[in-house]
């Protein structure tokens, strides 16, 4: 019998090892919509509302993987501005915390995707917590 349950283990081992790694957490961003919708296993967390870029300045569509995340950052791009809980997921371009809370719900940034802090703050405590190798950020049209 022990044997017997060993090799199920062993079996269930390899058959785990072939399969695709998928994200833990997903950060779902529907630019049209201005909203973010996090899961975490599936399952619909939080959903809120976000600003993305206005104008020229457009936020980058597809899936990306955390590159780097911080908790305090200052862009050096754009005045200085604060961006706290910060989670870059291309190139310069960061999920990150907001001051300019009466725009989310609307296009007003240079292109990142801004979050009321609180928020920032759940988003990226989830992602350190799962590993930010677990994580997605799907930026859809």
């Amino acid at each position: 019998m022990r044997r017997f349950l060993l090799s199920c283990v062993v079996a269930a081992g390899a058959l785990l090892a072939t399969m695709p790694a998928s994200a833990e957490v997903i950060a779902t961003i529907d630019l049209a919509a201005q909203k973010m919708i996090v899961r975490l296993h599936g399952v619909a967390l939080h959903e809120w509302p976000i600003s993305s870029g206005r104008g020229s300045y457009r936020t980058p569509l597809g899936t990306f993987r955390p590159q780097s995340m911080r908790v305090r950052h200052f862009s050096s791009l754009f005045n200085n501005a604060p961006m706290p809980y910060s989670i870059f997921f291309h190139g310069h371009y960061a999920v990150h915390g907001t001051t300019d809370i009466k725009n989310l719900g609307r296009p007003a940034s240079h292109g990142c995707v801004r979050l009321h802090p609180a928020n920032a703050r759940v988003l990226f405590e989830l992602i350190q917590k799962q590993g930010p190798a677990n994580a997605q950020i799907v930026v859809r049209g």
